[in-house]
């Protein structure tokens, strides 16, 4: 049995696994790491060669009106209607299916690559080479683009709705799994210690203890994912796994724009539809956002009864004691249940094939040891590897502050009827407010529902040739996606301190400089940088286009 109160096994586990404290800045300085940062973008600007040669194509923008022109009258047969709709529903399957598998994986290897999982199990040096190495071998499907494992299960496989599927569950279930990790190690552990203290056995006391209160975060990220894996299961069309982004990349093919813009528009309102529909299950579930990668869970509270209540918690249970919003909450969740059997189906999915197959993996496999990758290891790849990053860094720049800009018309607690940016007397003014709301959404919706390489495949229509058509499609990308979470950020703040700020004179810029950004600035920061890891990876798909 592991008791926590063992001196010894205490600096064991610190000396191995690090302290649990959570905002912890490290040795690096703010503003080491801002110079650090411009000096990275000074660099990627300079590789860019912005400013020494040309980056417009002026004979492809009569092409790029076309284009444009074309948003106004997309193609609306029904013959084409009906095969949007098919592909649509076989995106839909993909991502469910692909969702699911992910979340199974990243909840196994969440837990098994989380500190606080070797802390009461295996403390010491044995433990923390276990923790090492788990969190090493996810690192390996992380880092690879669901499209490159599309192409490699594809010659693997051949067109097979697996295909698909995998794609998505083995980058995304690795993904899933880091951040499962970081919740977890990032929960409080006095519930778990006091548990564990008392006689109950490490297993037990995880299961009660530590995962329900780490479940709230879990599940909202789990929503996130299902986003996600809907945009990635529209890149995966281009490779010709199928869905909406094979209907897209076809009509990019051949230059119909007219069907190129109603694939747009049917991405974005099936975005837009999941979009919507999370967020309103998260708040109906008193759920706080998508992702909490740097937040504690919610302080407790006392109770009347004088024992401590979990906010979120007590928000739950609210949720379900009032019968006119429990039911559309377990219908909700009955039909999460249902679709993932569903999609199965629908998909006809024949996982034999994985079996059939094993031989072909295997010689996989053996082709990707280190004896034979070395061997063909060369440094003319450096310069490659240079430009994928100065592309990354250029794009996650562009894309967080576009963000940030955007996350605060796009969150509704700062420029409605009675938003901490209005004073006293403008409650009743708010029209202006409302229209920057929904344009602002529509603007960050339609970013982040076209996938980065239709973006750069018409960016390159205007443009030539080089690293600034994939910097731009990846930055409109990604701002979409870090608008959205900046924004959600931005109506989770405590308005106590920020309307102080307001009432005693404070003009709507002082409120922001002052007390918001310093407030919200490290989430962000966050944000921006996981972001970055993902980027890093697309950039590998976006240079082949």
């Amino acid at each position: 049995m592991v008791q926590t109160d063992d001196p010894e096994l205490k600096d064991s586990r610190e000396k191995h696994f690090g302290s649990q404290s959570v905002g912890d800045d490290g040795w690096l300085n703010k503003q080491w790491a801002t110079l650090i940062w411009l000096a990275l973008v000074v660099w990627a600007l300079w590789l860019s060669g912005l400013g020494r040669s040309p980056i417009v194509n002026w004979n492809g923008l009569p092409e790029v009106g076309r284009f444009w022109l074309a948003m106004f009258h997309p193609t609306l047969t029904v013959e084409f209607l009906g095969v949007m709709l098919a592909a649509a529903g076989v995106t839909l399957a993909f991502a469910v299916c692909g969702t699911a598998c992910s979340l199974v994986i990243g909840l196994v290897f969440g837990i098994a690559s989380s500190r606080v999982w070797w802390r009461v199990f295996w403390p010491g040096r044995t433990g923390w080479l276990w923790w090492t190495g788990v969190r090493t071998v996810l690192s390996i499907p992380r880092a690879i683009h669901e499209w490159i494992w599309g192409l490699l299960l594809l010659s693997v496989l051949g067109l097979d709705p697996l295909v698909g599927v995998l794609a998505i569950a083995l980058p995304f279930g690795a993904i899933t799994a880091k951040v499962f990790s970081e919740i977890l190690d990032e929960t409080p552990t006095a519930p778990l210690e006091a548990l564990i203290n008392s006689g109950v056995k490490p297993g037990r006391a995880f299961l009660y203890g530590h995962l329900p209160q780490a479940l709230p975060n879990l599940i909202s990220y789990g929503f996130y994912r299902f986003e996600c894996s809907l945009r990635a299961a529209a890149v995966l069309g281009v490779i010709g796994a199928g869905g909406l982004g094979y209907q897209i990349f076809l009509s990019a093919q051949s230059l119909q724009y007219e069907e190129l813009w109603t694939g747009f528009y049917a991405l974005i309102f099936l975005n837009g539809l999941v979009d919507g529909w999370s967020g309103w299950l998260r708040k109906r579930m008193g759920f706080v956002g998508r992702m909490a990668l740097t937040e504690t869970a919610p302080s407790r509270q006392i109770s009347d009864s004088g024992l401590e209540s979990d906010p979120v918690a007590e928000g739950s249970r609210r949720v379900f004691s009032q019968r006119g919003q429990r039911w559309p909450v377990l219908l909700s969740w009955g039909a999460i249940a249902l679709a993932f059997p569903t999609c199965l189906a629908y998909l006809d999915i024949d996982w034999g094939r994985l079996l059939r197959a094993r031989s072909l993996f295997a010689d996989i496999i053996v082709q990707v040891t280190p004896d034979k990758v070395l061997p063909n290891f060369s440094f003319e790849l450096l310069p490659i590897a240079l430009q994928t990053v100065a592309m990354s860094v250029l794009a996650i720049t562009l894309a967080g502050l576009g963000g940030v800009l955007f996350s605060f018309p796009a969150a509704q607690n700062f420029f409605l009827p009675g938003g901490v940016l209005h004073g006293e007397g403008e409650r009743e003014k708010g029209s202006a407010g409302y229209l920057g709301l929904w344009v602002s959404r529509l603007v960050l919706l339609a970013a982040r529902a076209i996938p980065a390489p239709i973006l750069a495949f018409v960016i390159l229509l205007g443009m030539l040739p080089g690293m600034w058509p994939g910097v731009l499609a990846l930055a409109f990308h990604n701002f979409g996606i870090l608008g959205r979470l900046m924004a959600e950020v931005n109506e989770n703040l405590p308005e106590g301190p920020v309307r102080g700020l307001r009432s005693l004179g404070a003009s709507a810029g002082g409120v922001v400089f002052y007390g918001i950004l310093p407030a919200n600035l490290a989430r962000f920061l966050a944000y921006s940088l996981y972001r970055w890891e993902v980027c890093l990876r697309e950039t590998v798909i976006v240079g082949l286009v």
